[in-house]
């Protein structure tokens, strides 16, 4: 967002319920394919700023839910155009490489935050009967399919861990997307594998995909130890002028 300011774009986030440091008092939470939310954030804005481009960018999670999103909405996007930084686009994938190897670190930290949140939910919700898990249990989901197939599927309508990825990688959507999007990736992502991404016929021609052999998830900084220099922002602010 600094950047952006300094190369005059202004700017606003939108937290997903849960994330902002305010408890989300639902038994529900969000999701990587949860686009209702951003739906509704983006037709709010446009109707306070009826004459200003509104452009969009999604960092992980939050960039698989952009792209979903922009290809439900298809030729309806409020949008003018958008940027993915290393979006999980085919979920399942993701979900095995995450309790493989080094992988698995992450998957404990993220998971330690996520039980943390759902373990609160039972002092204000019937959870028991909400999504069948006990309390106690909660401290026994040791991967991300543990917790999607025990909590993020039920509570969202979805039947399994395996249906609620299906239904919610943003890969099937990219067909459809019709505004000017770049997708950021990085093949050696710790989150992912080269298996996410999409071939040529799977991405519309308002598509851009770019990646990189290094940067990591969410990374991408080049320059030397004491003079970095934040390439993703560098490469974002271009593409969005290049629009103008």
């Amino acid at each position: 967002m600094r950047a952006l300011g300094k190369n005059g774009f202004s700017s606003v986030l939108m937290h997903f319920r849960g994330c902002s440091g305010k408890e989300n008092l639902l038994a529900r939470s969000y999701h990587s394919g949860d686009s209702g939310d951003a739906s509704e954030y983006i037709t709010s804005l446009t109707n306070k700023h009826p004459k200003s481009k509104l452009f969009a960018i999604g960092y992980s999670l939050g960039a698989n839910m952009l792209l979903k999103l922009l290809g439900e909405k298809k030729e309806a996007s409020l949008l003018s155009a958008a940027v993915a930084v290393s979006p999980p686009l085919q979920l399942d994938i993701c979900a095995r490489q995450m309790d493989k190897g080094f992988s698995k670190f992450y998957q404990h930290m993220l998971l330690q935050d996520l039980k943390a949140s759902l373990d609160k939910k039972y002092d204000k919700h019937d959870m028991n009967s909400i999504i069948s898990l006990k309390r106690e249990n909660i401290k026994k989901l040791k991967t991300f399919w543990d917790f999607d197939g025990a909590y993020t599927a039920p509570v969202h309508g979805f039947t399994s861990a395996q249906d609620y990825y299906s239904k919610s990688s943003s890969r099937q959507y990219l067909k459809n997307i019709k505004q000017p999007t770049l997708i950021i990736h990085s093949l050696d992502d710790p989150f992912m594998t080269p298996d996410i991404l999409p071939s040529k016929n799977e991405i519309s021609s308002s598509v851009m995909l770019e990646v990189s052999k290094k940067g990591g998830h969410v990374g991408f900084i080049s320059g030397s130890l004491f003079k970095p220099k934040y390439w993703t922002e560098q490469r974002i602010i271009k593409f969005f002028r290049a629009l103008l």
